[in-house]
């Protein structure tokens, strides 16, 4: 089979104007709740689209860990790639693709780093061997080999223990909507786009063609 012919066809529901919230957090709300409950594999799964200074895109798939009306949160390494393109270029997209559902939703804003003290709070609440992990991981960087990786993994456990704090370099994203669109796939490909575009407290709502 080529993959030119490959294709379905979408039936999902309608998504009309009428029937959304007023506000995109709300809606995002209603549809995380509707993906949680078809048990979706990572719901909070989500691509987190950044570029350097130059220009040049990258993106990668991270885990939302948070969101309300002052925006969706991830955590990372601060000297990863992703954190030295969002230092250069503090403004991001995101990208939730839940297929089962025949739906997306695309975040775009500006990026800001959390407090101290709520990537504090989510680092303890982590496994510990992913406390070791981001301790140990210089993150993008190029290592000589996995048992390199192994070795600085078994060294951080070593040193850290059970009371493994967060490294100063690692911590949480809160990226700060200016638009939100929600996508639902329909017949035909004439899917339903409703774009919630941010007018200083207020939103509007627009549709887009397919």
């Amino acid at each position: 089979m080529s993959i030119a012919s490959l294709r379905r066809e979408y039936m999902g529901e309608s998504l009309d104007e009428a029937d959304v919230a007023a506000d995109p957090c709300t809606q995002f709300q209603r549809w995380f709740d509707e993906a949680l409950r078809a048990e979706l594999p990572l719901p909070n799964a989500m691509t987190l689209a950044t570029a350097a200074a130059g220009g040049a895109p990258s993106a990668r798939i991270v885990l939302l860990k948070g969101f309300d009306r002052g925006g969706f949160v991830f955590y990372t390494n601060y000297r990863s790639r992703k954190g030295r393109e969002l230092a250069e270029n503090p403004r991001a997209a995101l990208l939730f693709h839940w297929a089962e559902l025949e739906r997306e939703v695309r975040v775009e804003g500006g990026i800001e780093q959390v407090s101290a003290a709520e990537s504090d709070d989510y680092f303890a609440s982590r496994p510990l061997g992913s406390r070791h992990a981001a301790i140990a991981s210089p993150q993008s960087e190029i290592v000589a080999s996995r048992t390199v990786l192994e070795e600085k993994f078994a060294a951080a456990a070593n040193a850290h223990g059970e009371a493994a704090q967060r490294p100063p370099h690692w911590g949480g994203y809160r990226l700060r909507p200016a638009t939100v669109e929600f996508w639902q796939g329909r017949p035909n490909r004439l899917h339903d786009r409703l774009l919630y575009v941010r007018d200083g407290e207020r939103w509007s709502l627009r549709r887009l063609a397919p």
